[in-house]
């Protein structure tokens, strides 16, 4: 495993030529700051696409264009235009909604980046099971459910206890483990409110999976030319096994063997190959149990909310201009580690309502071995829980000597917070 050391000045490489790139920043990121600072690092001018102009217009003025992630066709055909007027060095789809909009973007204008159907696979999970299916990559057993769909056979075809999950969405949300015939069913129908609720096609199908037992890990990487370069793998020492999947600790170095570490890679390197992805960052889920590995998903994209802050004691960079620097072609070292521990608590919602106080984060900051503290929902905003949920409460950051170390500085730190919510108006 692996992690980033600093590399030559901008400056250096580019001389008096000063890079443009365009950023695909929804409105939701948690990661426009971070994004923007590495920008602002290297020196580079940025133009940033989101679907509201004026949130744009507050931080980069006449630098903005307006795209809608639903239509991607049509948005990247509204960068190519844009980049008529000033050319771009590179375009980066920060979030899930943008990633294939960049990647139309970029090979419609030459540049270098991830071809679209690729792209376009790890953003549907029909269409990534059936390219990991083709390669022989290990995968959960699973059916599609349409519109119509006996879910109740299918479950039972499938295997149970089974996982239902929609094809589009990210970070849990909607995705609800069966553990009968009946219970498939009732979760195909709330799945489906979810979509509605989300805004998306409510006749869109669902994947049936066997659930598969274990322990979960996640990889970052960052691919170049097709190689894989694991920047880390992260435990989640918190188990995952339904009926939701709210994901809270993650914590690297993981603690598994360093074989199994090993295979890990090389079962993330043949999922991205199987996919079709070349360049970029990718964040990938794998299942262990004994020596059986499944590869869950993988995305061609980082990973999500403010969970790249856990890496930056690590790669001596953040994540962020370890991407950009990728993007516009600037020379990155040899990628070597350090041995610092670190992680990321997701704070949980503990209960759906209003959140009206979150309390004691004082004494959660001064809690030794804590980097950061961040609540990310404002005060008086409605909460909701798994499986609808669809923002994390906040992020709670460390460091240690070992993992070890880490997760209970997590734990510590949680324990001193004390979070409210008013029950919801009936």
């Amino acid at each position: 495993m692996v992690g980033c050391l600093p590399v030559a000045s901008a400056a250096a490489t580019y001389d008096t030529h000063v890079p443009r790139i365009l950023l695909l920043l929804p409105t939701a990121t948690y990661r426009a700051s971070d994004f923007l600072d590495a920008a602002r690092k290297l020196d580079v001018k940025v133009i940033v696409a989101s679907e509201q102009r004026q949130t744009m217009s507050e931080m980069m003025g006449d630098r903005a264009l307006v795209v809608d992630f639903d239509h991607p066709e049509a948005s990247a055909e509204a960068i190519v235009k844009r980049a008529k007027e000033k050319p771009l060095d590179a375009v980066v789809g920060v979030d899930e909604q943008g990633v294939l909009v960049a990647a139309l973007a970029a090979a419609r204008l030459g540049l270098a980046g991830n071809p679209p159907e690729a792209v376009a696979a790890s953003t549907d999970k029909i269409t990534m099971r059936k390219a990991f299916s083709a390669a022989g990559i290990p995968q959960p057993e699973h059916a599609i459910a349409g519109p119509d769909a006996d879910v109740a056979r299918l479950a039972r075809e499938v295997g149970l206890p089974c996982v239902v999950k929609p094809v589009s969405l990210s970070a849990s949300r909607g995705v609800i483990r069966a553990d009968d015939p009946p219970a498939a069913s009732a979760a195909a129908l709330r799945i489906r409110e979810i979509l509605a609720d989300a805004g998306q096609d409510t006749d869109a199908p669902l994947l049936i999976e066997r659930y598969v037992p274990g322990v979960e890990v996640a990889v970052e990487g960052l691919l170049r030319g097709g190689a894989l370069e694991t920047l880390a793998i992260f435990d989640k020492p918190d188990p995952l096994e339904g009926p939701y999947f709210e994901e809270s600790i993650y914590v690297t170095p993981s603690r598994l063997p360093a074989e199994t570490l090993d295979t890990v890679s090389r079962l993330t390197a043949s999922a991205a190959a199987a996919l079709g992805l070349l360049e970029g960052p990718i964040h990938a889920e794998v299942r262990i149990d004994s020596d059986r590995l499944w590869i869950l998903e993988l995305a061609a994209r980082s990973i999500g909310g403010l969970c790249s802050r856990s890496l930056r004691s690590r790669l001596g960079l953040s994540l962020e201009e370890l991407i950009l620097r990728h993007a516009l072609g600037m020379p990155l070292d040899d990628l070597g580690h350090e041995s610092v521990a670190s992680g990321v608590m997701m704070l949980p919602i503990p209960k759906a309502g209003m959140l009206r106080e979150v309390r004691g984060q004082a004494y959660a900051r001064a809690t030794p071995g804590v980097d950061e503290l961040d609540i990310s929902i404002p005060l008086g905003r409605t909460v909701r829980t798994l499986p609808e949920a669809d923002r994390y409460l906040g992020f709670l950051f460390a460091h240690g000597k070992t993992p070890e170390a880490v997760e209970r500085t997590l734990r510590s730190a949680h324990g001193q917070l004390e979070i409210l919510i008013d029950d919801p108006p009936e």
